[in-house]
Parts: structure tokens; C-alpha cells; sequence
């Protein structure tokens, strides 16, 4: 698939000198700097070395106040307090996090995560009524509850108070809860608007430790729960994430003893060496959310509360079984689909993507679409029948806002929700002829030529000369990557194969590269050898890359890792 190469602005030529001869580095290194909005000596020493003392006070946060005082209250009346939290990795670390840290302060508490399938998304009325039936008088909401106004007024006539901790945009009609912390309220002043629901969890227990002379060392025990949140949620990693994350790696690569269940989701998904934002989002994430996609999200609570090794992995294994499960669905599910874009002319050559077929299973469908897109880059919606009804999720393309062309269609559905690039929708099975020629129909008057092209975005051009220890040191130390501040892209022109090119495995290309015949770096790229005939006959090209580390019998040496070739 051809991909657009799209080039970062370039900050001003006197800003990007200034700064580089402040922190004596290359120029280069210094505009990527600029780039991401550290321009001043200060702002890249607080990037480069990140603080405990730049994090914000908890207490900022509208509500905050509130919400420790009806803690501390529930706590000195000995009340049942419930943990409720959403059933992905966000969710179910949040809970983890929550009820790990509370459970040292009263035994009568517990912790709830509703079915996907039989209760869905958010607080529920059957979640409401357990809570009741079994005496619990304060529900502790993470990661989910800011849009759940009727569900807390419910709550409330059974006597049962509610704290909401969420990062999701609120409605119009915020929840009457004794507490609602949501720095994306209007009204909030918390300076950071960016914290994954575990996020907002973990500011209550930093609130919580310091009204009550609690070590708030007792609070940073928990970014190893946290950093998997915010890896997991693709939050940005800017400004207070990136703080937390920082810290959250190095307690997860610190000398203690990692968490037992994270332990053993580390051996099970083979990564060795130390963590970081990428082994977490394809490593971890992909297994703790198969519990809540393909059984009980339960159980990825469970193995992160884990105490022992024993009962870590046993935890641990039920769920690389779910996520087995899960990937068997998806492969499945995913040729399927394919498969009937490729015998359909119209849904080849469309704008969009609207699939449908009643035993697809609901769990994953998302992940279907964003498959789909990898093959047909355009939106694209995946239904299934659920309850009678035709139920979706929908993906995007860069630019392109799915839940707005899904508004567009709102008068055929019953349900939807989401945002830019991800939402979710339910409509009558009979309407989804009606609705899939609506939604290729606003596509097509919306979207651009541009979109339609995936595109890589390039922060700056060099030679390879340039790619030294020092130079990559300095990379990084711009860790932990993640959305906001995405691993540096560079662009090299003109470079050739000394001649080691070749195919490894089924569609990758191993080479050494060069432009002047002097300076060589080793280069792999996944998934690129269609390129191998003509590299191989010597042909000159421009590549664009990452620059990585790669460790073979011991020996370490820099490699780039190619993200797309253009033959000169």
C-alpha cells in the first residue's frame, strides 16, 4: 500500500541554534526538540529528567476534597465500599490499583467489573442492584460513570453513594455523586486534562495519602499498574503521563521484585530485557483485555492482585488462553471479512467498509476493523448480532472523524457513541442495507484523497554519517515513547545495499546500508520484500526508519528499523 510522506514543521532556524548550543547537541536533535514544544533550556531539562516534584496537586482536581472526606468517612464507619471499574486495561488496572491500595486500610471492601455481554459498557443496573443486595453503601467508580446520570440516581435510592473517577468527556448532564473527579469537566481546574481513568484513580489515592500523613512513597508503589494503563488506554505520553509512565518503568525494570502477575504475563508473552511503552501495548494489553473480550475480566484483576508466583500464573494462564481464544476469533473473523470485500466489486472499489454477519463473535469486531483497514484503508465498520439487534464497532483513518459520519445516520440507529477515530453502534438488523449505503454515501462527500492514503509523518531529514552511540544516547533519553511524543522518523536519501540484502522469514528484508560506501548500519524491514529485486540489482532509493537497538549473541549494535522505501 502506498503511503504519503508527510514532514514535520520545522521550528525557527534561531530557536533550534539557541537551544542546541545550550544542551551541546546536533542541530538536528535540537529542532525535533523544538518540534514537540521544548524550546527552552528549562523545558528540555524537566523532559530530560523527569520529578516527582512536577507532578500536579491532587487537590486541584474539582471535587477531590469531597471525594477523600467520604472515604475517610466510610472508612471510620466501617461501611462496605465497592470498587467498580470498566473491563478493559484501563478499567481493570484502575480496580486492581483501587482495591489493592484501600484493602490495607478495611477489610469490608470489594471490587466489581460488569459482563461485556450481558450488562455492557459502564455502570450498570444489575452492578447497582449486587452492590445493594450485598450491603455496600459507596461505590468507587474508575474509568467510566462520568455519562452514567440515571445509573447513579438509581444508586441513590437504594442509599448508595458514588465517587466517579473518569477521564471520558462528560455530557451535559454530569451525575449528582457526592464526587466527580474528571479533569475534562468544564469547570475543572486540574492544569492536566490527559490521565487515563487509572490516572484519575491514582490522584484520589495521592489525595488520600496526603490528607491523611500517609508516605505518598506508599501511592508510587502502584505506577506499575499505572504505566500499564496509560500504555494500554494510548493516552498521551506528554506532561503528567509521561512523569507516570517514566517512573512506572522504572519500577517495572527496577531491582524489587516485578508484581507477580505482571511477572508472569512477562514470561508468558516471552519478553526479555527490560519494558517499556511498546512490550506493554503488544505484550500485556492484548492479554488482559482478552479476559473481559472473551470471558471474565475478573480474572486480569485477580492475577494483578496476585500475591504469589503460584497463584500469579495460574491466573496469568487463564488468561493467554483467553487471548489464544481471542486470536483464533480474530484471524477467523478477519478472512472472513476480507475475503468478502474481495468477491464484492462494490465494496472494493468503496469508500467505506460495512460489514455484517450474526455469529461474528462481539469481542472482537473492533479489532476486525482495524485489521480490515490494515488491507482496505478507509473507515470501516464491523456488525454482529447481539440481543436481536445488529451491534458494531467502527474504525477510522488518519483525519477522518467516523463518529461524526455516524451521526450522520443517527436517525437508523438506536445507540452510538465514541469518538474521532473509534466508536461504538446498535441499529435494527433491517436497517443496515439503509445505513451502509448512508454512511459510504457521507464518506464519500467527506473525505479527502489525503485520507484515503495512509501517511508516515517524518521529523527530519540526515545521513546516515549522523547515526552514532552518542547521537542514539541522546534518542533515548526522549523515552518512554508513546502518542505525543512518538519515537523520532528520519529520512535518508539516496542510500544503496552493500549487498547483504535478503529475504527472512515469509516478507521481511535484512540489509546494510550506505550512502558514501564508508559509513554502513545495519536495517530490517517488515513486511517490504517486494523491494528485494530491485535493492539487489543495486538500485539507489530513500528510506525513512527509527533507530533501534539490536542485540545478536550478545553483541549490541544500532539498526534502523524501515518503515517505507521509495526506489529512485
Amino acid at each position: 500500500m502506498d503511503k504519503r510522506w508527510v514532514y514535520v514543521k520545522e521550528a525557527p532556524t534561531e530557536v533550534v541554534e539557541r537551544l542546541a548550543q545550550s544542551l551541546k547537541i546536533s542541530p538536528t536533535l535540537a529542532g525535533i526538540l523544538c518540534q514537540r514544544g521544548l524550546c527552552t533550556f528549562e523545558d528540555t531539562k524537566n523532559y530530560f529528567r523527569p520529578s516527582f516534584e512536577h507532578l500536579h496537586d491532587p487537590f486541584l482536581m474539582k471535587n477531590m476534597d469531597k471525594a477523600v472526606d467520604r472515604i475517610n468517612e466510610a472508612l471510620h464507619r466501617g461501611e462496605k465500599i465497592l470498587v467498580y471499574g470498566d473491563y478493559d486495561v484501563d478499567g481493570t488496572t484502575s480496580v486492581a490499583l483501587m482495591y489493592g491500595f484501600l484493602r490495607n486500610y478495611t477489610h469490608q471492601i470489594d471490587f466489581y467489573i460488569p459482563d461485556r455481554y450481558k450488562e455492557g459498557y459502564g455502570v450498570s443496573q444489575q452492578g447497582i442492584d449486587w452492590a445493594a443486595e450485598n450491603g455496600f453503601s459507596l461505590i468507587i467508580c474508575l474509568d467510566c460513570g462520568i455519562k452514567s446520570a440515571d445509573k447513579v440516581a438509581y444508586a441513590s435510592s437504594k442509599g448508595i453513594d458514588f465517587i466517579i473517577c473518569d477521564h471520558h468527556l462528560p455530557d451535559e448532564d454530569i451525575p449528582q455523586a457526592v464526587a466527580v473527579l474528571d479533569p475534562k469537566q468544564i469547570d475543572c481546574a486540574y492544569p492536566y486534562k490527559e490521565l487515563s481513568g487509572c490516572g484519575v484513580g491514582f490522584k484520589l489515592i495521592q489525595a488520600f495519602c496526603y490528607q491523611n500523613d500517609i508516605d505518598q512513597g506508599e501511592a508510587y508503589k502502584l505506577l506499575d499498574l499505572l504505566v500499564v494503563s496509560i500504555a494500554s488506554d494510548i493516552v498521551p505520553i506528554t506532561g503528567e503521563n509521561r512523569i507516570l509512565a517514566y517512573f512506572g518503568l522504572e519500577h517495572l525494570n527496577g531491582p524489587q521484585p516485578m508484581r507477580p502477575g505482571l511477572d508472569a504475563l512477562k514470561e508468558l508473552a516471552a519478553i526479555t530485557g527490560d519494558m517499556d511503552i511498546t512490550s506493554i501495548v503488544f505484550g500485556f494489553a492484548p492479554r488482559i483485555n482478552a479476559a473481559g473480550r472473551m470471558g471474565d475480566a475478573k480474572n486480569s484483576v485477580r492475577m494483578l492482585l496476585a500475591k504469589t508466583k503460584e497463584e500469579a500464573f495460574k491466573m496469568a494462564d487463564i488468561i493467554n488462553e483467553s487471548n489464544k481464544a481471542r486470536r483464533d476469533k480474530d484471524s477467523n473473523i478477519t478472512k472472513e471479512a476480507l475475503q468478502m470485500i474481495e468477491e464484492d466489486d462494490f465494496l472494493r472499489s468503496a469508500n467505506s467498509t460495512v460489514l455484517f454477519k450474526d455469529n461474528w463473535h462481539k469481542g472482537v469486531i473492533g479489532i476486525v476493523a482495524s485489521r480490515c483497514i490494515e488491507k482496505y484503508y478507509r473507515p470501516t465498520i464491523i456488525l454482529t448480532q447481539s440481543n436481536g439487534k445488529a451491534s458494531g464497532s467502527a474504525r477510522s483513518v488518519h483525519g477522518f472523524n467516523v463518529h461524526s459520519a455516524i451521526e450522520s445516520c443517527s436517525d437508523l440507529l438506536e445507540q452510538f457513541g465514541g469518538h474521532m477515530y473509534a466508536a461504538g453502534l446498535t441499529l435494527p438488523v433491517e436497517n443496515i442495507p439503509a445505513f451502509r449505503a448512508r454512511f459510504e454515501e457521507v464518506v464519500a462527500n467527506t473525505i479527502t484523497e489525503e485520507q484515503k492514503i495512509p501517511q508516515i509523518e517524518i521529523d527530519s531529514k540526515i545521513e546516515l554519517k549522523q547515526i552514532t552511540r552518542n547521537f542514539y544516547n541522546i534518542l533515548r533519553q526522549m523515552e518512554p515513547f508513546g502518542p505525543g511524543n512518538l519515537k523520532p522518523v528520519f529520512e535518508s536519501e539516496c542510500v544503496y545495499d552493500t549487498g547483504s540484502v535478503r529475504i527472512v522469514g515469509d516478507s521481511h528484508l535484512k540489509l546494510n546500508l550506505t550512502q558514501d560506501g564508508f559509513h554502513r548500519i545495519d536495517a530490517i524491514g517488515f513486511g517490504l520484500s517486494d523491494y528485494y529485486k530491485a535493492i539487489s540489482k543495486g538500485i539507489p532509493f530513500d528510506v525513512c526508519y527509527t533507530i533501534e537497538e539490536n542485540i545478536y549473541r550478545g553483541i549490541i549494535t544500532l539498526q534502523l528499523r524501515i518503515k517505507d522505501i521509495r526506489l529512485k
